[in-house]
């Protein structure tokens, strides 16, 4: 079954790549990242800023796991293979797990069902995150918890330390739940860790690398109108001391509203027939959601892109600890099974991995290949600047930053710029620039010496002799 679902994963990700569909933010970031890693040095991307250093962004040393894989093949493609193998490896231990404790059946359905589910589907759709690294260990760790297992719980669960800032609330909150199962010196030590690992590097480590020297991702719960900010945008006030007293204020307003939210709440817990929350294990998912939920950036509130990846593991974890603590069996178990099997299918076609059985999928893209000839003009171990959807191609061979934003380094060697995009897909960060902002800018660089390489199928291709 793993097996199965690593080809479908890696098929989706690569097929999106291949037509154009991934971006700079977050696949060429992460591809930036892998590469300094495998080169030696600590992380940066060009796409973020010029050496912006990405530990000053989030704390996620673990990708440096995926460096080896980079001395065969670098390339952003890499990544999404590497992601595809860790939420695949996810399926093993709830499956096995379900399996032993509820018959063949059932871990089947369930093994299938998770893989299945929404949450994977979205991240898989979505470029490549470090939480991908979480999924695995989420799923370990709430296998061993909910077999007793207390001291492999509290082992797997405390390298998430090392996948996001975040993740050490999820720990803290894994190490009370040991407590609660028996052994509270371990519980204890494993949520002070959690917290201790949490604050040290949202206050300590992330800061010191960050040009700014703060950390820049606290968030307001949501405007007074209720229009959600994207940070980085003027009205934004997130860094203050101040918006964690507002967070506080109207946090228990902004768990609960809009109603995207409480759908995406009620989506969490629809693959389990909602008899996740009869288990303590569904303690575990409480800080990602606290923190979706009250985050300024209406983007976390969604179902869409990788948000809802840990999410996952824990909801089906809980799933099985529940059935098993109420004695689940025969039709009983039956109906749960067969509830839990029809919400999945029901749901997939709404979600990427549905793609697979999609003709446009497997059709070839002739601007697609346009673009691929075009970027294969750029020599290696050149700067370039370039569109959203393009930056992730040439990231593993180039220093790439993006076309129109700000931070991006100066008089590249290369300029390539997909001037077809849509202007509804024209927004911070992917697209910085307007239509008419980009045509006057592509007019404007070549009145100062770059040649005009190739204007084909939307795509123009710029060079600068030095």
């Amino acid at each position: 079954m793993a097996a199965a679902l690593f080809l479908m994963y890696a098929a989706v990700s690569l097929r999106l790549h291949q037509r154009l569909l991934t971006s700079s933010y977050d696949l060429g970031i992460f591809d930036q990242v892998v590469r300094s890693y495998a080169e030696g040095h600590l992380p940066v991307s060009e796409v973020k800023g010029r050496d912006f250093p990405v530990l000053g962004d989030h704390f996620s040393p673990i990708l440096a796991l995926a460096a080896p894989f980079y001395w065969v093949w670098r390339g952003a493609e890499t990544l999404l293979v590497v992601q595809a193998a860790l939420l695949a490896l996810s399926v093993v231990p709830l499956t096995l797990w379900a399996r032993r404790a509820l018959g063949g059946a059932a871990g089947a359905v369930i093994g299938a069902s998770y893989g299945l589910s929404w949450g994977i589907a979205s991240g898989v759709g979505y470029d490549f995150h470090e939480v991908a690294f979480a999924v695995p260990l989420l799923a370990f760790s709430l296998t061993a918890l909910g077999n007793d297992r207390l001291v492999a719980a509290a082992c797997w669960a405390l390298p998430l330390l090392l996948v996001k800032e975040d993740l050490g609330l999820t720990v803290a909150v894994i190490g009370l739940v040991v407590a609660w199962r028996g052994d509270r010196a371990l519980g204890a030590l494993t949520a002070v860790s959690g917290l201790f690992g949490a604050a040290l590097t949202v206050l300590l480590i992330v800061p010191a690398f960050n040009p700014s020297g703060s950390f820049a991702y606290w968030f307001l719960v949501e405007t007074p109108q209720g229009t959600p900010r994207v940070p980085g945008d003027p009205g934004t006030t997130g860094g203050s001391a101040g918006s964690l007293m507002d967070m506080l204020y109207r946090g228990t307003i902004g768990l609960v509203t809009p109603q995207l939210k409480v759908t995406t709440f009620a989506l969490t817990l629809a693959p389990s027939v909602f008899l996740a929350l009869r288990s303590p294990l569904l303690w575990v998912a409480l800080p990602t959601l606290v923190w979706r939920f009250m985050s300024n950036n209406g983007l976390h509130w969604g179902t869409a892109y990788h948000y809802s990846l840990v999410l996952m593991p824990i909801v089906f974890a809980a799933f099985i600890d529940a059935l098993v603590r109420r004695g689940t069996s025969g039709r009983s178990l039956r109906r749960y099974l067969a509830g839990c099997a029809a919400i999945a299918l029901v749901i997939l076609p709404s979600f990427p991995l549905f793609q697979l059985v999609q003709p446009e999928t497997w059709q070839t893209d002739p601007r697609a290949a346009v673009a691929q000839r075009l970027m294969d003009k750029i020599p290696d171990g050149v700067t370039v600047q370039a569109s959203n959807s393009l930056v992730p191609h040439l990231t593993g061979r180039d220093s790439v930053s993006l076309y129109g934003a700000p931070d991006s380094r100066p008089d590249p060697q290369w300029v390539m710029v997909d001037t077809t995009v849509p202007a509804e897909q024209r927004w911070w960060p992917g697209e910085p620039l307007s239509a008419e902002v980009e045509g006057q800018r592509l007019a404007e660089d070549r009145r100062n010496g770059y040649e005009l390489v190739a204007d084909e199928e939307g795509f123009v291709l710029l060079h600068r002799q030095r």
